[in-house]
């Protein structure tokens, strides 16, 4: 056999198995292909990309999905603007839906203005830290720490410090999603719908029994 027919046998038999490994993928591209509804790309451009799970879905994308099959409303994307959720309601033709929207609120009133100090907390400047230094040097044990982890985390800005070292919640901006939540060592955070006024607060008379006399 001549190296020239020794290298036209290899080549028609990578060939040949180039030919037998595309219709393989054809056949298995038929037989596994998952139809998906060309709205959600739509949708989900139409939405925010924060992916902050405040609409009760894991992100953006799951949640055109649940739009597209009707296990979810509009409204209930709190980052949208009302126009913006009013846009994909008309694209997709449903309801626009009247999810209240939630807000974040602190469970608070003791600032250092009345909140006794009992020790001076040194390190790392995080609420998380202090609270592992037996709770933070507070007076008030379940009192907020002051260091700002919730303003730091918090996606949208929502949340500022006062100069009293408290967390102020700017309802506008706040979404909902519950990082603040998540990241508060004394549990101080909850979420509420906008409507709800009354909420328990460790009332300022409660922080100042616990300052010396």
């Amino acid at each position: 056999m001549t190296e020239v027919t020794s290298i036209a046998i290899s080549v028609g038999f990578m060939a040949g198995l180039g030919l037998l490994l595309a219709g393989v993928l054809v056949i298995a591209n038929k037989r596994l292909f998952v139809y998906e509804d060309p709205r959600i790309d739509d949708v989900e451009e139409m939405l925010p990309s924060a992916n902050c799970g405040a609409c009760g879905s894991p992100g953006c994308r799951p949640f055109a999905e649940g739009l597209i099959g009707g296990n979810y409303e509009p409204s209930q994307c709190t980052v949208n603007s009302k126009e913006l959720n009013k846009a994909i309601a008309d694209y997709l033709g449903v309801d626009l839906g009247n999810a209240l929207k939630r807000v974040a609120r602190l469970a608070c009133a003791g600032g250092k203005q009345v909140a006794f100090q009992r020790a001076s907390y040194e390190g790392l400047s995080s609420c998380r830290g202090a609270a592992l230094v037996s709770g933070g040097g507070k007076g008030c044990v379940w009192g907020c720490l002051g260091l700002g982890d919730c303003d730091d985390v918090c996606t949208f800005d929502a949340i500022t410090m006062n100069r009293y070292g408290l967390p102020v919640v700017d309802g506008e901006r706040c979404t909902a999603c519950g990082d603040c939540v998540d990241v508060c060592p004394k549990d101080l955070f909850e979420i509420h719908p906008v409507d709800h006024q009354l909420s328990l607060t460790a009332m300022e008379s409660e922080a100042k029994a616990v300052s010396p006399r």
